[in-house]
C-alpha cells in the first residue's frame, strides 16, 4: 500500500483536509494552530486507490530539543516514508516565508508533490490560489477541505501522480469510472440503476425519498468496470428539515463531488426547474462531467416541445457546460438505457482530452488576431501564450501582461472557442490567467 504524507505549515487545513480524505472525523481540528502534534495515520481510498494517508504535525522552524523541532522531526519522519507529499497552503493567507521556506525543502527531497491551495471557497478563492505559482510546485490546486469543494480533482491527481511513481496500485485498465447519479426525489433514479444492473438491487416504488443513503455498487460495462453511486433525492434547502434528510443530502454532495461523471436525472413530465440547475451547477463548479437521462420520455406526449424547452433551459443556465449530452430514457422499461453508458463513455473520454501544446497555440494565435483582447485603463493587455496542465476537467492556463485583468466576456469567448475548436460539448472548461511581470509595464501608453 502506497503511502501519502499531507505537509505545510500549523493552522493551513491540513487535518480537515485529511478528515475530509479519510471520509470520517479522526483529527481533531480546531482554529488554534498547533493542535497537531503527534501524526496520524489512516487508510482510505483516494482516486481508486487504496493508500495509508498520514497528517502530520505543522511545519516550522525551530531548535530539535523543543516541542515544534520535535514535531518538524516527525514530519520529515513522514515525507522520507511516503511515495507522495500533499503540500497545503492557505489561499486566503496567500504564500508565507515559511511556505516558500518549506517548499524549497520538498523540491531537494525528490519527491512527487500535490501543491493544494486550502480555502479556496468560490471564484475569488480560485484567483488567489493562483499566487502559489511561486513556489514553483506546479499547478496549485484550489480546494476547501471545510465544504469539499475540489475534492475529486485532488482525488484525480493523487491517482495519477501515484501511477506515475511505477507501482501504480491498480491497473489503469482496470480502475473503475466513478459515476453518480443523481436528481430530484421520485425522477427515477434507483429505477435506472436497477435496470444498469439487471436486478432488483435498489428498494423503488412510487413514494419519494425511499433512498436515504447514497449506494456505492460496481458493475462492468462493454468498456470496463464502474464504481456507481446512487444517492438520495435533493429537495430544495429550505424544505429539507429533518436532521436525517439533512445527513442523505450531505451524502448525495460527498458522492457528487467525488464523481468523475454525474448522470442528471430528470423527470420528463416535470421538466428542469431550479432544483435541477443547482445540482447541475454543483457539478459544474466541481469539474465534473455531465449526463442528462430524461427520464419516462415513454410518457412524453409532445416531445419535440420538451426537448425544445430543455435545451432552452440549458443554453440560457448552463453556459459553462455549453452542449451537455441528453439521453432520452424509460428507467422502468429499459427503453433508451442501452444508449446512455455508451454517451457517459464518450463525455468522460473528452473530460479527460489534452490537446497538444503546439495546437493549443496555434489555436490561441488565431483567436488573439480575430479579436484583440480589450484596453483596460488605457493600456493593452498582452496575452502571450497557453498552455493546458491537466484534464479532468480541460483546464487552460493564459500568461500574459496584465492577464489577470482580462474582462469576463474575452474569458468567456476563449471558453467557448477552445470548446467549438476541439469538439467538447458538454465538459466544464477552466480558464486561469496569469499575469507576468514586465519591466517596461509602467511605461505603456
Amino acid at each position: 500500500m502506497q503511502r501519502i504524507a499531507i505537509l505545510g505549515r500549523p493552522n493551513v487545513g491540513k487535518s480537515t483536509l485529511f478528515n475530509r480524505l479519510v471520509g470520517r472525523k479522526i483529527a481533531i481540528v480546531d482554529d488554534t494552530p498547533g493542535v497537531t502534534r503527534d501524526r496520524k495515520e489512516a487508510e482510505a481510498i483516494i482516486g481508486g486507490v487504496p493508500v495509508l494517508l498520514a497528517d502530520t504535525a505543522g511545519l516550522e522552524e525551530a531548535p530539535p530539543d523543543t516541542i515544534p523541532g520535535r514535531m518538524r522531526a516527525s514530519s520529515e519522519a513522514a515525507l522520507r516514508q511516503a511515495d507522495l507529499a500533499i503540500f497545503v497552503v492557505d489561499a486566503r493567507a496567500g504564500i508565507t516565508p515559511s511556505d516558500r521556506a518549506f517548499a524549497n525543502w520538498l523540491r531537494r527531497a525528490g519527491l512527487p508533490v500535490i501543491l493544494v491551495a486550502n480555502k479556496a471557497e468560490g471564484r475569488l478563492g480560485t484567483q488567489m490560489a493562483l499566487e502559489a505559482y511561486e513556489l514553483g510546485l506546479g499547478d496549485p490546486l484550489p480546494v476547501s477541505a471545510e465544504h469539499g469543494e475540489g475534492i475529486g480533482t485532488l482525488h484525480d491527481e493523487v491517482r495519477d501522480r501515484l501511477a506515475d511513481t511505477g507501482r501504480p496500485a491498480r491497473d489503469a485498465a482496470d480502475r473503475p469510472l466513478r459515476l453518480a447519479i443523481v436528481g430530484r426525489p421520485n425522477a427515477g433514479k434507483s429505477t435506472l440503476v436497477n435496470t444498469l444492473l439487471g436486478e432488483e438491487r435498489m428498494i423503488t416504488g412510487p413514494e419519494p425519498g425511499l433512498t436515504r443513503d447514497a449506494v456505492a455498487l460496481e458493475f462492468r460495462d462493454a468498456e470496463g468496470p464502474i464504481r456507481l453511486v446512487d444517492t438520495a433525492g435533493m429537495r430544495k434547502k429550505a424544505r429539507i428539515e429533518q436532521k436525517l434528510e439533512q445527513m442523505s443530502v450531505a451524502a448525495t454532495l460527498a458522492a457528487l463531488k467525488e464523481a468523475e461523471v454525474v448522470v442528471l436525472v430528470l423527470d420528463a413530465l416535470l421538466g428542469m426547474d431550479e432544483q435541477d440547475l443547482r445540482i447541475a451547477r454543483l457539478a459544474e463548479r466541481e469539474g465534473r462531467a455531465v449526463v442528462i437521462a430524461l427520464n419516462k420520455w415513454d410518457a412524453v406526449e409532445d416531445r419535440a416541445a420538451t426537448r425544445r424547452r430543455l435545451d432552452d433551459v440549458l443554453t440560457a443556465s448552463l453556459a459553462q457546460s455549453k452542449g451537455v449530452a441528453v439521453v432520452p430514457i424509460s428507467a422502468a422499461t429499459g427503453k433508451g438505457v442501452e444508449k446512455l453508458m455508451p454517451t457517459v463513455r464518450e463525455v468522460y473520454a473528452l473530460w479527460n482530452r489534452r490537446v497538444p501544446t503546439g495546437e493549443l497555440n496555434r489555436w490561441f494565435e488565431a483567436m488573439k488576431e480575430r479579436h484583440q483582447p480589450p484596453l483596460v485603463d488605457g493600456k493593452r493587455i498582452k496575452l502571450r501564450y497557453a498552455t493546458m496542465p491537466k484534464a479532468r476537467p480541460p483546464t487552460l492556463a493564459v500568461f500574459g501582461t496584465r492577464a489577470e485583468l482580462l474582462p469576463e466576456d474575452y474569458r468567456r469567448y476563449l471558453v467557448n472557442s477552445f470548446r467549438d475548436a476541439f469538439a467538447m460539448p458538454g465538459v466544464p472548461i477552466r480558464l486561469n490567467l496569469r499575469g507576468t511581470d514586465n519591466p517596461y509595464a509602467e511605461g505603456e501608453a
